[in-house]
């Protein structure tokens, strides 16, 4: 089984579809989980350079190894799951929310004129429970809407019928600006208070199919008859409802405990979906790929997976829910829904195993195709014989010709192989003579080579114009290798390709990818040169400034360029510091030295 996994160079290949994402380290431990109505949006700004990252977010990200994604039919049903699997999972940087306390509910009371408002304390007996919802915002959009469309009161008025009778109430303010219709003075039966109160919990459920159907019906008959005010009062109720896009899934009172166990099944390749229903909500979901090898049955691959996966995620339900009729172990059912939330579920499960097969080979084809399809694009762009797998790269780095250096990286099958790169300090050229040095640095790893034995490249790469290039050709020519190994130039002000004994560079697309590959090389080589030459000119500059001391031998500078690097932090050290590492004598020179230059 293989899980579908995100790294962070595949962000933009996210869906940009309303799901929930899951940040794993690299010990495959859940650490935050979160909501998105477009996963790819959502989940790439946490990989842009923002400088509103605070300190937690930017710590999240250092732990990042992967990402997981679930698919869902609305940011709704997003809000919904993030709930339920930040309860079972509580990550680490979900810490705000792991109390279920913090998560409020819709309830509809029990009371004569039920009431409908949110509340944290869940007494069950006192009414039917809706939610917990993870966000308050969508929660208050759900009452918002529920109190645009019907006269729900809001006092906890003890209206029964005999404190009804016996006139105990007046009307408030809310019935004088038209927000209730007067119950509590029997202005409003209890019949029609409670059809909108049924209208209310279908759209609290997201079932909102029917309240459409019932205005529309009602605003037909209005405009039937002329009445054009009411019929408006109808219309803009259909506005509010189709506005809200809310049908979800995540949580179905009406399904209790059952597992939902989706499979798209090929002879060799089978891709699953896995969903863990409690109470009617989502509290887990897994994606999956099986390879069948020996013609293994859709009963052979759910008897094998269920098992392991049901005690994965400790599920004891022995009723599965699936696109597929399948005879499994004893005290197991599969059930096949038709239509209904049942089946709205398979299909959401199918939808993530859909998605996870064609993420999969999307990825398996970028995998085969991607590094063979360069090489043969770049093996067409440069006329070449043979497709270079195995490609290097000269660049050489000097400022004013100090601590000349140059670099040699290495790429197979159009990736770097770090540990066949080089580094060269120039011994044969004075000042900043770039050709030259060119020429001794090529001249000395290829004849290092012919000397070991250890086989030519496919392709060199020479970081500069038609001066650089014509360098390593004359290293080449007296190595005997010019002809044997193609060499190309690559110049950075037009980005164009030369090749030997040709007056005319070559210009491949800007778009193409063998450009792009040779540009990443030699960014590569540019690089690994000026640190290397950096890190030598730092050095050299504290040995220098450490050879003005009298008295401190080679031991001595040794001893503290190992333990300090730099000549900021040695000026730094107090005395006491430097004595344990040279002694009192020694250490008083050094002092004195910074001391007094600092003075």
């Amino acid at each position: 089984m293989n899980v579908l996994r995100y790294d962070k160079n595949q962000i933009h290949e996210l869906p940009d579809l309303p799901g929930v994402y899951k940040f794993f380290k690299q010990d495959g431990k859940i650490i935050y989980v979160g909501k998105a109505k477009s996963l790819k949006k959502r989940v790439s700004s946490y990989f842009q350079k923002s400088t509103q990252h605070n300190r937690k977010t930017l710590r999240l990200i250092g732990e990042i190894a992967f990402i997981e994604i679930t698919l869902v039919n609305s940011e709704f049903d997003a809000l919904l799951l993030e709930n339920n699997l930040i309860k079972e999972n509580q990550p680490k940087y979900n810490i705000l929310l792991k109390d279920d306390k913090t998560f409020p509910s819709i309830v509809i009371t029990n009371e004569p004129f039920p009431r409908i408002f949110s509340t944290r304390n869940r007494q069950l007996n006192t009414g039917e429970y809706f939610g917990p919802f993870s966000s308050i915002r969508a929660m208050n959009h759900i009452l918002e809407l529920v109190t645009k469309l019907y006269k729900v009161r809001n006092c906890s008025l003890s209206l029964t019928p005999s404190n009804i009778r016996k006139k105990k109430f007046k009307v408030c303010l809310e019935y004088h600006v038209g927000n209730c219709l007067g119950p509590c003075v029997g202005l409003q039966t209890e019949a029609d208070y409670l059809q909108d109160i049924f209208s209310a919990k279908n759209i609290i459920k997201g079932n909102i199919q029917p309240v459409k159907q019932f205005f529309q019906n009602r605003m037909n008959e209005a405009a039937g008859k002329l009445e054009f005010e009411t019929a408006q009062v109808y219309k803009v109720k259909l506005e509010y409802l189709t506005k809200f896009q809310s049908k979800t899934t995540i949580v179905t009172p009406t399904i209790t405990n059952v597992d939902v166990l989706t499979i798209l099944w090929s002879e060799t390749h089978s891709f699953l979906n896995y969903m863990k229903i409690e109470d009617g909500c989502i509290i887990a979901s897994e994606t999956m790929e099986v390879r069948t090898h020996m013609g293994e049955s859709i009963d052979d691959i759910f008897n094998y997976t269920l098992p392991i996966i049901q005690f994965k995620y400790q599920s004891t339900n022995t009723v599965v829910l699936s696109n597929k009729e399948a005879v499994l172990q004893e005290n197991m059912e599969v059930i096949v829904p038709q239509i209904g939330d049942k089946r709205k579920l398979v299909d959401l499960s199918l939808k993530n195993a859909l998605h996870f097969k064609h993420e999969k080979l999307k990825t398996k084809l970028k995998k085969q195709d991607s590094g063979e399809r360069i090489l043969a694009q770049l093996q067409e762009d440069l006329r070449l014989k043979t497709l270079p797998i195995h490609i290097e790269c000269f660049d050489n780095s000097n400022i004013q010709g100090t601590n000349p250096v140059a670099s040699m990286v290495c790429f197979k099958n159009a990736r770097p192989s770090k540990k066949d790169y080089r580094k060269f300090s120039i011994k044969t050229v004075v000042g900043p003579d770039d050709f030259s040095s060119m020429q001794e640095i090529v001249y000395r790893r290829y004849s290092r080579i012919l000397n070991e034995k250890t086989g030519l490249p496919d392709l060199i790469v020479i970081d500069g114009g038609k001066g650089q290039l014509s360098a390593a050709i004359h290293a080449l020519k007296n190595l005997d290798l010019y002809g044997k190994v193609p060499i190309v130039g690559i110049a950075k002000r037009l980005e164009e390709i030369y090749f030997p004994n040709d007056e005319l560079p070559l210009f491949i697309s800007k778009k193409s990818e063998s450009l792009k590959l040779i540009q990443r090389i030699r960014d590569e080589a540019h690089r690994f040169a000026i640190t290397f030459h950096r890190n030598k000119r730092s050095k050299n500059s504290i040995v220098s400034e450490l050879d003005e001391i009298k008295g401190i031998g080679p031991k001595s500078k040794t001893l503290l360029l190992a333990h300090y690097k730099s000549s900021k932090r040695i000026k730094e050290l107090d005395l006491h510091s430097l004595s344990a590492l040279l002694g009192k004598a020694k250490a008083q020179m050094v002092w004195d030295h910074f001391n007094k230059k600092g003075a």
